[in-house]
């Protein structure tokens, strides 16, 4: 089964307590520039910008999509620690691309441009990486 992607508008109970889950085992870099993984999560849902990635019911896998104007921005994306190198960060990454290209424009991402995290995948990707 595979996993599949979704955008979080209203979570359940066990989801917000998946979403706690995957942030929790988010590096310090990754959370700028929200004061805790609590503000990342309800900035997300606030803006309808928290895309996830579910398997059996569970969310593994999370991260920012913002649609702008001029292109689209993939950031804060986490695995959780048990699931990861198991694709679920790369199907994020894949479906928000295909998302932007439905809607004619590109997907950057973006991060602190002095993590090498970041411009890992970016480099990986192809894609341009944008400053938070």
């Amino acid at each position: 089964m595979p996993v599949s992607i979704e955008h979080i508008t209203e979570p359940s109970q066990q989801d917000r307590i998946d979403l706690a889950k995957i942030f929790a085992d988010a590096p310090a870099w990754l959370l700028a520039p929200y004061a805790d993984a609590a503000a990342l999560i309800e900035a997300g849902l606030t803006e309808r910008s928290l895309i996830a990635g579910r398997f059996n019911d569970r969310l593994l896998g999370a991260a920012l999509l913002q649609r702008g104007a001029n292109h689209w921005r993939l950031s804060h994306l986490c695995v959780r620690q048990v699931t990861r190198r198991r694709g679920v960060g790369r199907r994020i990454l894949e479906e928000s691309q295909r998302l932007a290209g439905e809607a004619g424009t590109k997907l950057h991402l973006a991060a602190p441009l002095e993590q090498l995290e970041a411009q890992a995948l970016a480099a990986r990707t192809h894609l341009p990486l944008d400053p938070i």
